[in-house]
C-alpha cells in the first residue's frame, strides 16, 4: 500500500509488490523482515501472508513475493506532486520477480509524471538488463492499454516511453561495503536513469566511490583487473591500466544516501566511513544526503579525545559497548580506534559534524 513514511528522503512509501530474500550481509536486520513478519500474523494484511517465518527466533524473509493489486494504481489517485519510495517492503528487481509485474509497476509509474518514483535495489544486474532490453517500452506500453486516457496524455506516455528512460524515475542500488560497490555500482551506471542514486545503508564498512575496482570480462572494453573507475565523475581514474571510458556507462552517480543500522542487533558504523563518502561527493559536486547514525554514538574518538590513551576503556567488554576501527575491526588494533556506545536512533540523531546534510539532485521535469 501507499502511505506517508519517516525516511528522511522521501515522502510516501509505495509497495505494489511486498516480499523478498536475502542477498547480502546489509539484509542481515532488515526492517521489512520485521515488519512483513508482524503483518503475515494480520489477517487483514493477506499479501504478506507467508513472506516471513522466524529462524532462529528472527524474522526472516521466504522468498515468497506477491503482488497487491489494490496498491498499484493508488499513485494514479493521488494528483499532489509527491516522492514515492518504491517497495520498501520487497526488492522490484527481485530474481523471481515476474518482468509482467514489473512493467506493471513501470506502467503506473509512466501514467503519472507528476510524481517521482525512486526505485532500490540489491539486483542491479537484474535491474540493469530489464532498462536495457529493448522490448521493455513495449510491455510497458501493452499494460497501459486498455485504460482510458484522454487522447492528448496518451501521447505524452507514448512520447515518455519511446524516450525511456522515464524522467520521473530515479534509480538506486543499496551498497554496505566496497565489495557491494565494486559488484552494483557499475550496473547502475550501465542502466539507463533520469537519476541514480547510491544508498549507502546500513553502511558497514568504508566504501570509496571514487576509487571502485572493477573485475575482467564483465563490461566491454574492460581488459584486466586493476581497471579503477571513479563513480562520482564516471571516468576511469588516471594511473589504472587503460580500457575504461566514461563512454561505457555515459553518467556518473548523482545523489549519495548515507546511513547507521538501527533496531534490534544493529552493527556500529564508524564516522570516519560516513565523512569519506561526505567528502567524495563534495569533491565531485555530488548530492549528499546524511539520513542517520542509528542505534550506535561514538563515546570516544581515541585519535581526538584520547591521545594518550589515558581513558577507561574497560566499558568495551560490556554489553552495549563496542570498539570499532576504521577497516571494521572489533578491537584496539588498527587505525582511528572509537569507543562507541548503543543508544537509540533518535538520541544518536543525524548531525555529522554539527550539521545535517539534507542534499538532493535536481528533479527533472516532466
Amino acid at each position: 500500500m501507499s502511505s506517508p513514511t519517516k525516511i528522511e528522503w522521501t515522502e510516501r512509501t509505495w509497495n505494489p509488490v511486498v516480499g523478498c530474500s536475502l542477498a547480502s550481509p546489509g539484509c542481515t536486520n532488515c526492517y521489512a523482515m520485521r515488519t512483513a513478519y508482524r503483518m503475515s500474523k494480520n489477517p487483514k494484511t493477506p499479501q504478506y501472508h507467508g513472506t516471513a517465518k522466524l529462524a532462529n527466533g528472527k524474522p526472516v524473509f521466504t522468498g515468497k513475493l506477491a503482488l497487491v493489486e489494490k496498491a498499484l494504481l493508488e499513485p494514479l489517485k493521488r494528483k499532489t506532486p509527491t516522492t514515492y519510495f518504491v517497495n520498501s517492503m520487497g526488492d522490484l528487481f527481485h530474481e523471481d520477480m515476474p518482468d509482467e509485474w514489473i512493467d506493471r509497476v513501470f506502467a503506473v509509474m509512466a501514467l503519472c509524471p507528476q510524481h517521482t518514483f525512486q526505485v532500490l535495489t540489491k539486483r542491479a544486474d537484474r535491474m540493469r538488463a530489464y532498462l536495457n532490453d529493448l522490448r521493455t517500452p513495449n510491455r510497458i506500453w501493452n499494460r497501459i492499454l486498455g485504460v482510458e486516457l484522454p487522447k492528448h496524455y496518451q501521447g505524452d506516455v507514448i512520447h515518455a516511453l519511446k524516450n525511456m528512460p522515464l524522467p520521473n524515475v530515479w534509480l538506486g542500488v543499496s551498497v554496505e561495503d566496497q565489495k557491494r560497490a565494486n559488484e552494483r555500482v557499475p550496473e547502475l551506471l550501465a542502466t539507463p536513469a533520469a537519476i541514480r542514486f547510491i544508498s549507502a545503508e546500513p553502511l558497514l564498512g568504508p566504501v570509496y566511490l571514487s576509487l571502485l575496482s572493477l573485475g575482467p570480462g564483465k563490461y566491454p572494453g574492460l581488459r584486466a583487473v586493476g581497471d579503477t573507475l571513479d563513480a562520482l565523475s564516471g571516468e576511469k581514474v588516471e594511473g589504472t591500466q587503460s580500457g575504461y571510458l566514461r563512454s561505457q556507462f555515459g553518467a556518473a552517480i548523482d545523489w549519495v544516501i548515507v546511513g547507521g543500522e538501527s533496531g534490534p542487533n544493529a552493527r556500529a558504523m564508524h564516522p570516519d566511513w560516513v565523512r569519506s563518502l561526505r567528502d567524495q561527493c563534495k569533491a565531485a559536486g555530488t548530492a549528499f544526503f546524511f539520513k542517520q547514525w542509528g542505534a550506535w554514538t561514538v563515546e570516544i574518538d581515541r585519535d581526538r579525545d584520547d591521545p594518550d590513551w589515558r581513558a577507561n576503556y574497560s566499558k568495551a567488554h560490556r554489553d552495549g559497548w563496542s570498539i570499532l576501527n576504521l577497516a571494521g575491526g572489533i578491537g584496539f588494533h588498527g587505525e582511528r580506534v572509537c569507543l562507541m556506545r548503543r543508544t537509540s536512533k533518535k538520541a544518536a540523531g543525524r548531525l555529522l559534524d554539527g550539521r545535517e546534510w539534507n542534499e538532493m539532485p535536481e528533479r527533472v521535469a516532466a
